[in-house]
Parts: C-alpha cells; sequence; structure tokens
C-alpha cells in the first residue's frame, strides 16, 4: 500500500483520534522542502480519513524560537534582534532593513506560505508557539521540566552523547532587552524562574511568554498539551541521539505517549545541495505554485516514500514530473488492480500509484487533459486567444502559469521554441524540397506529420540525421529543439510550406 495508508494503518493501533503535527521556523523565506513536512502530514491525515479514522491536521509556528544571527538577506540593523523570539521583532523591507509596519518577522515569512497550503489543498489547524507561551499552555510541561531538571539533564547527555553546560537549565527565560542571549539562571520557584542577564536581575513567569523552553524539551512538551500522535521530521531529528531520541524518554517524563515518527530526506536543489531559507538557497511554493499545477507539487511528494530524497529544478524536473503524473492519469488503476495475473511486486507497484495519485488530487478541482509539455509548446506557438478558443476557458489559470515559467529564469532552453518568420537560406533545397512536396498532400495532424517525414526520408534515401538536422534549421533557425512534428501540425501548413522554400 501507499506509505500514506501504512503509516494510517499503523495509527489504527494507537487508539481511536490522531493528530497529526508537522512544525518550521519562519525564520526565511519557506521552500519546498518545507512542503515535504507539512505535505507528508497532511496525506497520513487524508489516509487516516479515507479509512474511516479520526484525524486531525496541525500546523505549529515556532514564532517563538529567536532570531539566531543576522542573515544574508538582513541588513546590520538586525543584530540588536539577536536572541529575541520572530513573534516580536519587525518584518524585513525588500532590503532588509526592519519595518515600522506593526508585521512581526514571523508573520512576514508565514503569510505567503500559509497561501500556498491553501492553493495545495492543505488546511491544518494553525498553532502559533509564541501565542501558546502566552496562553499559558506550556506552563504544566515548564513546571515539570524545572522540577526535573537534573533527571532531563541526565537523559539528554546520556542519549545524546553530549555534555551540556554546568549553568544549564531546561527553561530559557528573556531578559531584560527581550533576548535568550546572555541569561543565567539564578533560581526557581513556582511559577518563576529567577535570571541575571549583563548584571540585572529579573524573574520569568512559566505562565506566559516570558522566556522559552529548549527545542529538546520544547518538542516532547508539545507532543503532550496538543496530544500529537505522528508527526514528520527531518534525518536529523531522527539521526541516533537526535531530538527525537531524547524527547521520547522526556516525554515519558512528562507522562505522556510520544508520537509514531516518520522521518523524511532533505529535498535538495541540482547542482546546490540541501534547500536552506537562511542562506537563501531555495524555491519557493508561491514561486513554484506560479509556474505548474498544485496536483503537480502535491505528487513531487506523494510518489517518494519519505525516506528517498529528492532531487528538484524548476527546469526539466518539472516537465519530468508532470510527465509521471500524466502519465499515471492515464492509467486504468482500477482494471490493473483487478489483473489476476498481477505478480505482489507488479500489485505493490499498481496499489502505490493509485495511492500517489490519490495524494496528488486536489478536491472539487478537475486536471485538464492538455499535458504540461504540450501546452509548453502550445504558448509558444499560438496566442492566448486561439488556445483558449480551441480548448476552452478552463485552461487560463494554467496558461497563465506556463507563460510565467517560459518567461522567467528556470525554462529550459532545449523547450524553447522560436518559429521563424521568413525562409532561412543556405539550406538543402533536395531536402526541403522532398518534404515541402510531401507535407502539401499529408494530413495535418502529429502523427500524419510524423510519419509523412519518416516515409520522405526513406523514400528520398535522404540521411536521417541530416533530413532532421535541415528541417530544424528551416523551421526553429536551430539544430535542434523539442519534438517537431507536434509543432507543425500547431502551425499554418502554408507558413510551414513558405519556410520549406
Amino acid at each position: 500500500m501507499h506509505w500514506a495508508d501504512f503509516a494510517a494503518q499503523t495509527l489504527s493501533q494507537r487508539g481511536g483520534k490522531h493528530i497529526i503535527a508537522s512544525g518550521i521556523t519562519p525564520s526565511g523565506e519557506f521552500h519546498i522542502g518545507h512542503l515535504r513536512e507539512i505535505l507528508t502530514g497532511d496525506m497520513v491525515t487524508r489516509a487516516c480519513r479515507n479509512a474511516g479514522i479520526d484525524a486531525e491536521s496541525v500546523f505549529i509556528v515556532d514564532s517563538a524560537d529567536p532570531l539566531r544571527k543576522v542573515y544574508p538577506f538582513l541588513s546590520d540593523e538586525y543584530e540588536k534582534y539577536i536572541g529575541c523570539p520572530l513573534a516580536t521583532i519587525p518584518a524585513p523591507d525588500e532590503n532588509g532593513n526592519p519595518t515600522i509596519d506593526g508585521r512581526s518577522y514571523a508573520q512576514h515569512f508565514l503569510e505567503p506560505f500559509l497561501a500556498a497550503l491553501e492553493q495545495i489543498d492543505v488546511r491544518p489547524r494553525i498553532i502559533d508557539n509564541y501565542t501558546s507561551y502566552s496562553n499559558g499552555e506550556f506552563a504544566e510541561k515548564s513546571r515539570i521540566a524545572c522540577e526535573k531538571a537534573e533527571e532531563i539533564r541526565e537523559i539528554i547527555e546520556r542519549v545524546s552523547g553530549r555534555e551540556l553546560a554546568p549553568d544549564w537549565f531546561p527553561f530559557n527565560p528573556y531578559g531584560h532587552n527581550g533576548s535568550l542571549d546572555g541569561v543565567t539562571v539564578t533560581g526557581y520557584e513556582w511559577p518563576y524562574v529567577h535570571w541575571v542577564q549583563d548584571g540585572v536581575v529579573g524573574k520569568s513567569d512559566l505562565n506566559k511568554a516570558e522566556g522559552k523552553l529548549p527545542w529538546r524539551i520544547d518538542w516532547p512538551a508539545r507532543w503532550g498539551w496538543i496530544g500529537i500522535t505522528c508527526e514528520p521530521f527531518g534525518k536529523d531529528h531522527g539521526a541516533a541521539g537526535g531530538s527525537y531520541s531524547t524527547g521520547k524518554e522526556i516525554s515519558k517524563l512528562f507522562g505522556d505517549m510520544p508520537p509514531h515518527p516518520l522521518v523524511y530526506e532533505w529535498i535538495s536543489l541540482r547542482g546546490q545541495g540541501a534547500m536552506s531559507s537562511s542562506t537563501g538557497n531555495t524555491v519557493g511554493p508561491l514561486e513554484a505554485l506560479e509556474l505548474v499545477p498544485p496536483e503537480i507539487l502535491r505528487f513531487l511528494i506523494a510518489s517518494n516514500k519519505p525516506k528517498k530524497a529528492i532531487t528538484f529544478d524548476a527546469g526539466m524536473s518539472l516537465v519530468e514530473l508532470a510527465d509521471e503524473f500524466e502519465r499515471l492519469l492515464s492509467r486504468d488503476i482500477v482494471s490493473e488492480l483487478a489483473d489476476e495475473n498481477l505478480s505482489r511486486r507488479q500489485k505493490v507497484a499498481v496499489e502505490d500509484a493509485e495511492g500517489a495519485l490519490r495524494m496528488s488530487k486536489i478536491h472539487d478541482s478537475e486536471h485538464s487533459n492538455m499535458t504540461f509539455r504540450h501546452l509548453a509548446m502550445l504558448s509558444q506557438v499560438k496566442s492566448d486567444l486561439e488556445i483558449l478558443q480551441s480548448f476552452g476557458q478552463d485552461l487560463s489559470d494554467r496558461l497563465a502559469r506556463m507563460h510565467n515559467w517560459i518567461n522567467g529564469p528556470h525554462f529550459p532552453e532545449e523547450l524553447r521554441i522560436s518559429v521563424l518568420e521568413e525562409p532561412k537560406g543556405g539550406l538543402n533545397q533536395n531536402i526541403t524540397g522532398a518534404l515541402a512536396n510531401s507535407l502539401a498532400e499529408c494530413e495535418w495532424n502529429n502523427k500524419a506529420i510524423g510519419e509523412c517525414i519518416s516515409l520522405t526520408f526513406k523514400s528520398d534515401e535522404i540521411n536521417i540525421k541530416d533530413g532532421y538536422r535541415t528541417l530544424y534549421l528551416a523551421i526553429l533557425g536551430a539544430e535542434k529543439g523539442p519534438r517537431l512534428s507536434p509543432i507543425l501540425a500547431e502551425l499554418d501548413r502554408m507558413h510551414v510550406l513558405k519556410l520549406l522554400g
């Protein structure tokens, strides 16, 4: 069965109600790599509901996390905000300078990501971490952590294999300047953690957002108070001695049951390594959604098991992904599954394909029969009016995305088409003449044109390589390019004959 269905089956053995969580720190622009986490959770939630299991998807925004450094896209003015929660510092403008419009740093990066989620049919319950601390939802777990500080220290040091600092404490207060940096805890007495920063003493109330738990404790704490039963997370957290290993034990110390883990691999940009918000090595979800239909982005995640690494680019990778999705759409999966002669391996492959298609579909959306590759060609040889008159107004949204792709930096040169307006001189007239004579008489469709060209080369004893090179030069002015017969079928026959002299 599909990996999401298998996860749902596993969860069904843990009880009736399930909360599947994903969470991201809004430290910079969100990217397609972030989609892997939230779509993995969304697909498990969808699989649970398909199986009649009560399931809910939640998305946790880690806005209580501090700004860790001045990232390359920020100005030096952000130096003073290092260590402060992302929920309380100002959003950057287009030059990386702090704004005064009242929007927070976290909101600035979160809002476009939530807009992208709407388009890909992901609608989780949003939980803001900073607000949760403000509302006292972390208070009880924070109390337990402070009271059992030595037990938690022992767990982290034993499981992770690293030694904590002598002044380590399982709660990080915000100091007098609003930052976690340079704050030393001096004591604890419910509900206050006492501290000193730069010689200034103070105290933080655990019932308020006056500090936060360190990540290795914050994570199991939220499992408990939210009631999370399943959570996808990156391979760094799932490594031996990583934060899931320590979190499992801390969760039990809190009196809770750790969630079912789903470890996923990174999505890398081809030739550039793993995507990273902090370095700007990204392709954003909204950027990608300006290029391709949303179900194709869902298919990117659905068609790969979580532990399989994905290498992606917004050029030919998109074409190959769309080709694979469209081949899947054209298959009769029901008939394939009914075939009693299928081997076990074949049946598993068909079930995986069916699951990937089910997890990719956008509710209340019909996919056009026009393939992505064909639309890329049409958009370059016909006007929008001609395309919409021939294929229907329903294609207008996909057509707009296609123009964004063609006119942007990611469009692959091997698909670029520029049909000549006037005949090109210096071509072999024996070849162009033979082709002109044949194409003047054949039916004007893709299949007939392709057969006509092949028969002409054969009957006139034209070398195939020389023949196609000449034909490409006559029509496109280049020695090679996308398949010619579909292009010719969309062009006016008389213009083609004119270009062939």
